[in-house]
């Protein structure tokens, strides 16, 4: 578990019960990409938490809410020697100010269950 240690916590997140599938909080490199006028941007950002059927990430920069995301998760699993990438889509379903680092948190309900992350969750 080496390179899993200090890049996540192993914990659920309490914030997130009564939703369909269980939160966790583990930090993980995401790429969002997105259309914005009449151009597609790309930003880095970082999960705060995550799910097979969404994930809250921070940023430095907003998204508009009901903007529709492509991302790809970088994941660390503990049998991996580099990062997994793990694609999907979904649509930003809310957006939170923070006072760290990354001063947005945006909520991401995904299209369809990320079912591959199902092995990089812990059990």
């Amino acid at each position: 578990m080496g390179q899993m240690e200090g890049s996540k916590t192993l914990q659920e997140s309490s914030s997130w019960s009564g939703r369909a599938y269980r939160r966790f909080r583990l930090q993980f490199p995401v790429r969002l990409k997105f259309r914005s006028g009449s151009s597609t941007r790309e930003i880095d950002a970082v999960s705060k938490d995550l799910s097979l059927g969404g994930l809250l990430v921070r940023s430095a920069l907003p998204v508009p809410e009901h903007t529709q995301v492509s991302f790809v998760l970088s994941v660390h699993g503990s049998q991996s020697l580099r990062p997994v990438h793990l694609v999907g889509e979904g649509e930003v379903v809310r957006v939170e100010t923070t006072a760290v680092d990354e001063p947005f948190a945006l909520a991401i309900r995904c299209n369809a269950p990320v079912t591959e992350l199902e092995e990089y969750l812990p059990s």
